[in-house]
């Protein structure tokens, strides 16, 4: 079963976007964690993370897909926000960013975003590196911008 599919289908209509959805376990203790942002890339609110909850939490309910009882979380993005398009790389142009791509770890700014090529500024002595979207393994905010993004 893709959870994060059915996250999608379900959160998506109300007006957002699943970011990111894990399980993990602890001993016999299982954990759903969604994390979502507002299409309209406005702040999310607690009453948007109460909405979400409730409507996924419906579905997992109907979905059943797990034996036993597991734990279930929603979460705004937060400080450490990952980013996985590039409409997410160009709404957060010129921070931090910390990568993962090519078996390596290294972290820059995000100083321009051309088609689905992301220009990072990771050393002012060296050239930008200009990855794909989909050469980055993950990419997650390394500082939070001063307003609302």
């Amino acid at each position: 079963m893709d959870l994060t599919q059915a996250a999608h289908d379900a959160l998506e209509p109300l007006g957002y976007e699943v970011l990111e959805v894990s399980v993990s376990q602890r001993g016999r203790a299982r954990r759903v964690l969604v994390r979502i942002d507002r299409l309209d890339e406005q702040v999310v609110s607690v009453e948007d993370v109460r909405r979400a909850a409730e409507a996924f939490g419906l579905e997992l309910d109907r979905l059943d897909p797990f034996e036993g009882a597991y734990q279930f979380e929603v979460e705004s993005p937060g400080a450490q926000r990952p980013l996985t398009t590039a409409r997410h790389f160009e709404r957060f142009r010129d921070l931090l960013v910390k990568f993962r791509a090519d078996g390596a770890s290294f972290a820059g700014r995000v100083r321009a975003v051309e088609g689905d090529v992301v220009v990072i500024e990771a050393d002012a002595e060296e050239p930008p590196r200009r990855l794909r979207v989909d050469e980055i393994d993950r990419a997650n905010l390394a500082e939070w911008p001063t307003a609302p993004r």
